[in-house]
């Protein structure tokens, strides 16, 4: 019985991809439990105090063009799971639904679109367009402070 060869090779690369690969993750993990300077220290979810003023401050800095914003909604945070299904690896941490309409790099409004901001150890820690149904249950309240938001 002959031996393919090129599926023998092709077989060992996929296998030494795959070890190292794990090396890899056990490596990064290791680290993590080490090197206290990597760990989160506290509570990841303590609830944003300050939500509305952090969110001000990073807006001003984050939008192209932060004066003339409409329609802005905000809800207050609760605890949801972020990052996956519960059976593949969520997290759960303090989140704010925010709805507003802001112009875009050439002056155009984009229309009114839903964010949601992630909170970790009660400070702001990320903000993206909201996914399915994460802002589904938000309870929308008037966020006039965002709507007269200056440079």
């Amino acid at each position: 019985m002959a031996h393919d060869q090129g599926s023998e090779s092709r077989t060992v690369t996929a296998r030494r991809a795959v070890a190292a690969a794990a090396f890899c993750a056990a490596l990064l993990v290791s680290a993590c439990a080490t090197d206290p300077g990597s760990v989160m220290v506290g509570e990841p979810n303590v609830l944003p105090t300050n939500y509305r003023a952090d969110l001000l401050a990073y807006l001003k800095t984050y939008l192209n063009d932060p004066t003339g914003i409409r329609e802005a909604f905000i809800a207050e945070p609760v605890l949801r799971n972020v990052g996956g299904t519960t059976t593949f690896g969520a997290t759960q941490r303090y989140i704010v639904c925010l709805r507003f309409n802001a112009k875009n790099s050439v002056g155009r409004y984009e229309g009114s679109r839903d964010r949601v901001v992630v909170f970790l150890g009660g400070k702001l820690d990320t903000m993206a367009l909201a996914r399915g149904e994460q802002c589904k249950d938000a309870v929308w309240l008037p966020f006039p402070e965002l709507e007269k938001l200056r440079r």
